[in-house]
C-alpha cells in the first residue's frame, strides 16, 4: 500500500494520540448535525439525490449565488480531480508548497506543471507569480489560506491574479477549505469576483469548519453555470451518500458553533504560536486553525527524531517532507483544545529538556 500522504493518519497506531496533524474544527461533530443524521437515519436504504438539489439549494441561499452554479462531491480532493478531469489542461501552474492533490490530480490527467517556488523564509503569496500567468496557461490553482504555510495571499495581489487569469482565460481555482477559520473570512475570500469572472471557481469543504472529516463532503462555487455542470458530471453518480447531504443541509444552520470555532481558533493561535516561539521553533506561518514551523539546528531539538519522539509519547504532527519545496524540519501543527495545546506544549519542554 503506497504511504499515507495527508494528516490523520492514526490507524496503524498501537493506541490512538492526540492528533495534532489534521486540520479540523476542535470542537467536533456540532450536535445539530448529529441529531439530523439520527432523525433520517430510517431514509437511508433510498438512493442518494445525485444532483444534490436540497444541498444546493442551502448552498446557494448561504453564499448568494444560483444553485446551478454549485457541484458538490465527495470531499474537496473528489471535486479537484473532476475538475482537472473536465477541463484537461495542458498546461497549469502551481505555487509551492501547497496541497499536494492539485499535482495528482494535474499528473492523472498528464498535464505539463510549472511550480513557481514561494520565497524563503516564510513562502508567502508572492507577486513574481503574475508574469508565469499567460495565454498558455491552462489552469492555476491557489490556496488561500495556504496548506501548510497558513499564510494569507495579499487581497491587492490576489485580485490582480485574478485580473490577469480572467484577461488569459487561465481557468483559476481557489481552494479556501480553511477560509472559514479566519478572523474575518468574508474580507478575504474571492467570492465577490465571482460574478465577473467565468473562468473562477472557489473551492470549499465541510470537512475542516464542522469537523466532517468522515462524512466527505465538498463543493464548489463556479463562475458560470456551464462549469458547475460540467464538473458535477465528471465524475461518478451518487458520490455523495444521504448521509453527507443531510449533514451538509444541518451544518449550514449551525452558525453558532462556527462562530464558537472562530474564537477558540483565534485565542489559541496567538498563544501557540507565542509558546512554539520561546521553545526555540521557527514560528513561519499560521492564520487559519494551524501553525507552520522549522526546526532549526540551533533550537535544542533533535532534527532527525523530532516527529518520532513525539509520536511515541502520544502526539501526532504533520511532517511536511512531502510536500514540494520542503524537508523534514518543517511542520505543521494543528489547534485543539486549549488543554490538548498546553499538553503538546508540556511534551515539547520535556523533549527539549532530553534533548
Amino acid at each position: 500500500m503506497n504511504k499515507y500522504d495527508h494528516g490523520g493518519d492514526i490507524y496503524d497506531l498501537p493506541q490512538k494520540p492526540l492528533d495534532f496533524s489534521a486540520n479540523i474544527s476542535p470542537l467536533g461533530v456540532p450536535q445539530g448535525v448529529a441529531e439530523a443524521v439520527c432523525r433520517e437515519a430510517s431514509h437511508f436504504d433510498i438512493y442518494p439525490d445525485p444532483r444534490c438539489g436540497k444541498l444546493r439549494e442551502a448552498l446557494g441561499r448561504c453564499h448568494g449565488i444560483d444553485p446551478e452554479r454549485i457541484a458538490c462531491g465527495n470531499g474537496a480532493a473528489d471535486l479537484i480531480y473532476r475538475t482537472v478531469r473536465y477541463f484537461r489542461p495542458r498546461k497549469a501552474l502551481l505555487a509551492v508548497p501547497t496541497f499536494s492533490e492539485y499535482e495528482k490530480a494535474l499528473e492523472e490527467e498528464h498535464c505539463a506543471i510549472i511550480r513557481y517556488a514561494l520565497p524563503l523564509p516564510r513562502f508567502g503569496g508572492d507577486a513574481g507569480i503574475l508574469p508565469l500567468i499567460s495565454a498558455e496557461t491552462d489552469m492555476l490553482f491557489l490556496c488561500n489560506p495556504n496548506n501548510p504555510t497558513g499564510l494569507l495571499w495579499e487581497k491587492a495581489l490576489m485580485e490582480k491574479v485574478i485580473t490577469k487569469c480572467r484577461n488569459t482565460q487561465t481557468i483559476l481555482v481557489i481552494d479556501e477549505c480553511f477560509n472559514e477559520f479566519l478572523d474575518d473570512p468574508a474580507d478575504h475570500s474571492a467570492l465577490a469576483f465571482l460574478n465577473a469572472s467565468a473562468n473562477l471557481i472557489i473551492l470549499k469543504a465541510f470537512t475542516k469548519i464542522y469537523a466532517m472529516a468522515g462524512f466527505r463532503l465538498g463543493y464548489i462555487l463556479c463562475g458560470s453555470e456551464e462549469t458547475g455542470r460540467g464538473i458535477a458530471a465528471a465524475g461518478q453518480a451518487w458520490s455523495v451518500s444521504s448521509v453527507a447531504q443531510t449533514a451538509g443541509i444541518a451544518a449550514l444552520t449551525e452558525t453558532s458553533y462556527v462562530e464558537e470555532v472562530r474564537r477558540l481558533v483565534k485565542e489559541e493561535r496567538n498563544s501557540m504560536k507565542d509558546a512554539l516561539s520561546g521553545l526555540g521553533l521557527e514560528v513561519l506561518g499560521g492564520e487559519a486553525n494551524y501553525i507552520f514551523f522549522r526546526i532549526s539546528e540551533t533550537s535544542g531539538f533533535d532534527q532527525s527524531r523530532f516527529f518520532e519522539q513525539l509520536r511515541c509519547r502520544g502526539f501526532l504532527l504533520r511532517s511536511c517532507a512531502n510536500y514540494s519545496g520542503l524537508d523534514d524540519t518543517y511542520y505543521r501543527v494543528s489547534l485543539r483544545k486549549h488543554e490538548e495545546n498546553q499538553a503538546l506544549i508540556s511534551a515539547l519542554r520535556t523533549l527539549r529538556g532530553e534533548t
